[in-house]
Parts: C-alpha cells; sequence; structure tokens
C-alpha cells in the first residue's frame, strides 16, 4: 500500500535543513563599546520614532513587539544566519548551546492528559530519588500537572527552577498500583552533544556528535578515552545532521586529529584582518585512521573540522555535500534580556577556500537550493554536483577539492531509498518513539528485569507488534510500502524500545545495523586492510 504523495520527503528535509543552521562560533571584537555604540544620526532616528510612537500616537501600542520586527526586518536585510533572539527565547537558546540546565532530570510524554516518565536521566536527581520509567507524576508543589489544556512549556517551568531547590512531587506508579510523594532537589542536568559512542567491531570506534556547545570538547574527550579503553584503533565521528555550534569547539575537535603547526582554518572581517588558527601538540588521535560522515544538513562547525581534515590530508569524509555555511556569528546583548546573533567574519578552510553558498537572491532562495539539490539528482550521484573551476584549489597532497555551497566528501554515499527517507523522518519526527512508549505502558512488567545483553543480542519485535505500528501510523495519515520496509521499521521499533528500556546508545547501536554510510565505512576500511596484506604480500615475494 503506498500514498501517492511525490513531494513529501524533499519537503520535510528542507524544513528540517531551515532548523538549526544559524548558529556559529564566537570571535572578540576590537572595537570598544563607546566605539561601537556611539550616538549617530541614525540611531536618533530610530529612537525618536519610537518615541513618537509611544507618546503621540493615537493608539495604545505595543512598542517592544515593534522593535522586534524592526530589528527582524534589518537583520532580513543582511545574510541568513544574523538573527535576532527574542529575550522569551534566550534561556532555552543560553541552556542549549552551554550543554547543560537545572532541573528534576526526566524525559517525560504526556499520556492520557498526564505527565508521564519515559525514562530518567542516569545520575540525574530523579533518578537518585527511585523514579522510574512510566512513573506519572501528578502534582509538583501542589500544582496539578495532568489535564488536556496545560501546555508543555508550562510543565516545564514547574518542574525547573534553581540549584538546589526542592519540588515535592506526588507520583503515582502503575507498576506496585500506588501513590507516593517524593521531595527531589534540581541539580545540574547535561544536555548531550555526544548522544552515542560505541564499537562498530574489535578496533572501529563510532561517535556521533549533534553540536558544538561549551560541554562538547569534554564530552568528546571523554568518549574517545572509553573508546581507546575499548580497543579503538580507528574512528567514525559522526557530523551527519549537526547544525554546528561553537566555532572554539570546532578548532579544539580538529586539532585531536591535526600535528602540531597544521593550519586549522582562518577568518577574515570586514577590515580584512586575518586570523588563524593552528593545530597544537596536544592531540590525542593524530597518527590514526578518522572517517567523517556529513550530509546535506551538516553546517558551520561541522564544515570547518571535516574542511580542515580534508585540507591537511588527514582522514576520509563521507557523505553527501554539505550544508555551505562559511560565515561566523558573534552574540551580542541588546541590553533587554534579548540579543543579536550577528555575522562578523568568514571561515576559510586551510586551502583557501570558503564553502559558504550564495545568499544573494534572498534568505527564502537560500533555503530553497537544498530543493534544487533534490531535483538535480545530487544526492543520488556525485556525479551531478555542481561545480567552478575557479574555486578549485588543491591539498599538499595533491587531492583536489573545492570551495563555494559547501564541503564534498572524499566518498560519496547516496540518500537513501524514498520509503528509507520517510521511515527515519518518521522516526526523527517521535512516531516511532510515541508509539514503543505507549506499547510499554501498556505492559511494563514484562521487560522489567530483561538483561540488556539477551535484549540486544535475541529481542525480536515480531508480526504483532510490527502490525500494530502500521495501524499507528496509517490512523495518523502515514502510508508506504510498510511490507517492503519490514525490516527497517522492525529494527527501529527495536531501537526505540531500548533507548526508552536501558540508554539513546543502545538504540543508537541497534540502527546503527541499517545504516548504509557505516556500512560503506566498513567496507572502504576492510579495503584499506586488504591493499596493506597484497603490498605486504608483494614486498615478501
Amino acid at each position: 500500500m503506498k500514498k501517492k504523495y511525490s513531494y513529501w520527503l524533499p519537503t520535510v528535509l528542507a524544513f528540517a535543513i531551515g532548523l538549526g543552521v544559524f548558529i556559529g562560533g564566537k570571535l572578540h571584537f576590537n572595537d570598544t563599546p563607546e566605539k561601537l555604540f556611539s550616538t549617530n544620526s541614525k540611531k536618533d532616528k530610530l529612537n525618536r520614532l519610537i518615541d513618537y510612537i509611544d507618546y503621540e500616537y493615537v493608539d495604545e501600542i505595543d512598542t517592544d513587539s515593534i522593535v522586534d520586527v524592526t530589528v527582524n526586518n534589518i537583520l532580513g536585510k543582511l545574510d541568513p544566519h544574523s538573527v535576532y533572539i527574542p529575550r522569551s527565547e534566550m534561556e532555552s537558546v543560553s541552556e542549549s548551546m552551554k550543554g547543560d540546565f537545572v532541573g528534576i532530570g526526566i524525559r517525560f510524554n504526556m499520556y492520557r492528559d498526564t505527565l508521564t516518565v519515559v525514562r530518567t536521566i542516569k545520575g540525574g536527581p530523579s533518578a537518585k530519588k527511585g523514579l522510574q520509567a512510566g512513573d506519572k507524576i501528578l502534582m509538583a508543589d501542589g500544582d496539578t500537572l495532568y489535564g488536556r489544556r496545560i501546555a508543555n512549556k508550562n510543565l516545564v517551568h514547574k518542574l525547573k527552577g534553581k540549584r538546589g531547590s526542592k519540588v515535592k512531587l506526588n507520583v503515582y506508579r502503575k507498576s506496585e498500583n500506588k501513590s507516593f510523594d517524593v521531595l527531589v532537589k534540581r541539580d545540574v542536568v547535561p544536555i548531550k552533544s555526544v548522544d552515542a559512542n560505541f564499537m562498530l567491531n574489535g578496533t572501529m570506534g563510532y561517535m556521533r556528535i549533534n553540536r558544538f556547545a561549551e560541554s562538547t570538547f569534554k564530552e568528546f574527550k571523554k568518549a574517545l578515552l572509553e573508546l581507546r579503553k575499548k580497543g579503538a584503533t580507528k574512528l567514525v565521528l559522526d557530523l551527519r545532521d549537526n547544525p554546528g555550534g561553537y566555532l572554539g569547539i570546532a578548532e579544539k575537535m580538529a586539532d585531536e586529529f591535526l600535528a602540531d603547526g597544521k593550519l586549522i582554518l582562518f577568518t577574515k572581517n570586514k577590515k580584512g584582518k586575518v586570523k588563524k588558527a593552528y593545530a597544537t601538540e596536544r592531540g590525542s588521535f593524530e597518527d590514526s585512521p578518522v572517517y567523517v560522515l556529513i550530509n546535506e544538513r551538516s553546517a558551520s562547525a561541522s564544515e570547518i573540522i571535516a574542511g580542515a581534515l580534508q585540507d591537511n590530508d588527514v582522514g576520509t569524509i563521507v557523505g553527501r555535500r554539505s550544508f555551505g555555511k562559511g560565515l561566523v556569528q558573534r552574540e551580542m546583548d541588546l541590553g533587554d534580556g534579548s540579543a543579536v546573533r550577528l555575522t562578523v567574519s568568514r571561515y576559510y578552510t586551510p586551502t583557501g577556500r570558503s564553502i559558504q553558498k550564495s545568499y544573494k537572491k534572498g534568505h527564502k532562495d537560500y533555503y530553497q537550493k537544498f530543493m534544487e539539490r533534490y531535483n538535480s539528482g545530487e544526492l543520488i550521484s556525485v556525479d551531478s554536483i555542481k561545480v567552478a573551476d575557479s574555486l578549485k584549489f588543491t591539498t599538499p597532497k595533491g587531492k583536489v577539492v573545492y570551495g563555494g555551497g559547501g564541503i564534498i566528501p572524499d566518498v560519496f554515499v547516496p540518500i537513501g531509498s524514498l520509503d528509507k527517507e520517510r521511515i527515519e523522518s518518521l522516526d526523527s519526527s517521535g512516531f516511532f518513539s510515541d508509539f514503543v512508549f505507549k506499547f510499554l505502558e501498556k505492559d511494563r512488567n514484562r521487560f522489567a528485569n530483561y538483561p540488556q545483553k539477551e535484549f540486544i543480542e535475541e529481542y525480536k519485535v515480531d508480526d504483532i507488534i510490527f502490525e500494530r505500528f502500521i495501524d499507528y501510523l496509517i490512523n495518523g495519515g502515514i502510508e508506504l510500502d510498510f511490507y517492503g520496509s519490514d525490516r527497517l521499521i522492525k529494527t527501529y521499533l527495536k531501537a526505540n524500545m531500548a533507548e526508552q528500556l536501558y540508554s539513546p546508545n543502545l538504540g543508537a547501536q541497534i540502527k546503527s545495523t541499517e545504516d548504509k554510510m557505516l556500512k560503506r565505512v566498513l567496507d572502504l576500511d576492510s579495503q584499506v586492510l586488504r591493499n596493506i596484506e597484497e603490498a605486504l604480500i608483494r614486498s615478501n615475494d
């Protein structure tokens, strides 16, 4: 059974790309605040206009909203990555880039209008107090947390607070058919940047990074150490769908793979001032094989790492052409709790190429260029990628690379089938997770003492669960070739069960068995080993 909507996938993917690629690195201005914000006629004109509206206009007007619109209009005339962050959004943006927040440490879902714990964060406040997946939090400090009309943001607000503050929760545990009160002390809860790290085989480690926040480098170093203890002498660094983040964090990470003195990147501002960043002797993975995975949603800091390694002839870049963001932003406080993230320079890879795609035709055209990639066949065949000879550069070992519009990988891996991409989009949109949560809610006792190792090796999603999931999707208006994709669907169902029962890392490990790009990496690595063996045989002969 197939639903006829050929534009479903590119529309969803284009929307996904439009989210989250505005984040850049932090650089420092040389100008003092006095010089930057000295009085001039342009600012006086805006101030006077707002004052006139405030005091003279016939109707009452919210001038704050006018200012917000004005700021957005001004930035809209610049580049697509200079953005305004309203005061209402600053907290969530800051938390994301800091890499933690203060709360009780749970992931929750609204099940039948009741706040229900999906899982507790390991080592977090709720886990320490014994809260479990499936627990229903009915009240917080006497405030009701169930009902149709409670907005998700209001629930979050009731659970978050100052570090060290306490919240009294009233909890119902279905498995024991009892209610109880528990006093939870709010604490710092990490927002993981490294959301998966495990061994692909006896020597190949895998690590997936979802953004470049303040905590990312520490997480990266910790995960790398864990992988090396498990025997990793090679690494797959997965930067797919990573929109970027802090420039300095990307520099530190690139340094881990590059020898002392190698150029990582350089930036240039409007005055022509060039600032170069070089690798140091601190790198801990300099002489080991590394494969970097990128796709059309890898941007900014992700492209910095891919470009630095590619231009220095280090490792292998695998996947599809990256987004193409070569601008650097600096976040500046506007004094009222809001901020502007303003583009202050361009960055260039070690060979001197800019990978920023053109935005001369406006912001709408800028983001619709992804549709051009899809329609041109670029996501299917590397031969469809349009490159300009004028943007050709050469690495120290003679490899030809191109600037303009992203990083072209060393090894191209095409996008999956339409149905495969739909399934991945359904997964990222929460369809699998929501179904699995509701499935587990019906009988959590079945998995209460299920050993993790046994689950990985022996548990199989049967046809009954599969058919229920098909009904769930059809009721949600989703149709595709379910039976032609049964193995992939069952794998994703099992992965989501593993994530909710054990950990996100285990879920990612199960999904990796159906990852086309990872399979290509393992094939490449096997070919390298075969080439080495053949060379040794020839030398002995």
